[in-house]
């Protein structure tokens, strides 16, 4: 394996927490749309559960008039009767039975009218909610789609690093590729890690024995840190030189 792959390889792997970050940036945009939802959403929720009560609530109300009206008419029926008993004991029997239907059609009437007065609330109520909701989702709309604008670009963006990747590693050793991606199926937060200048692995810090490390710096054979089992590769003169300069600046 020469140094020109593994450089090859640390690209790709720069590549690849590139992708990884954008990813992550995409998903972070998630609780973004949650948090501009949620006041429509819970609005929403109160016009449902308003417009439900409010239904339950009027078929209440037929019912009490409809039973009201059928009292009523058995109450007429009972007022003519009672013109026509034959006797005391007949019209005692006739007025207890009218005198039951009256409080009975009163009841009915009391109930009704105080469940009017409460739909005509909730009628209140109802139009406020719509109207709190209309407002919500009239503010939600144009932020919710500057969200949309902003995500899209970011998954473009992750489209074009994806096909930037497949391109880069066609043209590396299927093997070498392999190995690189099982490393990383593994769960290792790295797959390739340059020695650092004292010869440890920079992935877990743990020293790699001189002749490994004379192996990685100057041989062409595939060399894993013993420890983690990352590929190793020389030390980046990157890194080198900026621990140079802060030694320079320390003295």
């Amino acid at each position: 394996m020469s140094q020109q792959t593994r450089t090859a390889l640390r690209e790709l792997q720069d590549l690849d927490t590139r992708i990884l970050e954008t990813q992550k940036e995409i998903q972070s945009f998630d609780p973004l749309f949650e948090e501009i939802e949620e006041p429509a959403l819970a609005l929403e929720s109160e016009v449902n559960t308003t417009r439900t009560r409010l239904q339950e609530m009027r078929v209440e109300e037929r019912r009490l008039t409809v039973s009201a009206e059928e009292k009523t008419v058995r109450a007429e029926k009972l007022e003519e009767r009672m013109n026509s008993v034959r006797n005391l004991r007949e019209e005692a029997a006739v007025s207890s039975e009218l005198d039951m239907i009256r409080r009975a059609l009163q009841s009915d009437q009391q109930e009704a009218y105080t469940l009017l007065d409460q739909v005509r609330k909730l009628e209140e109520r109802l139009a406020e909610a719509e109207a709190g909701l209309a407002e919500a989702q009239g503010q939600l709309a144009p932020r919710r789609q500057e969200l949309l604008d902003q995500r899209a670009e970011v998954q473009r963006k992750l489209e074009r690093l994806n096909e930037e990747r497949d391109a880069f590693a066609g043209g590396i050793d299927a093997r070498e590729l392999e190995l690189y991606n099982a490393i990383r199926r593994g769960g290792s937060r790295a797959a390739v890690a340059a020695l650092t200048d004292d010869g440890a692995c920079s992935n877990c810090y743990g020293v790699v024995p001189l002749q490994l490390q004379n192996e990685v710096r100057h041989g062409t054979r595939l060399i894993r840190c013993e420890a983690c089992g990352v590929i190793l590769g020389s030390p980046d003169p990157a890194a080198s030189e900026t621990s140079g300069e802060v030694e320079s600046t320390e003295e």
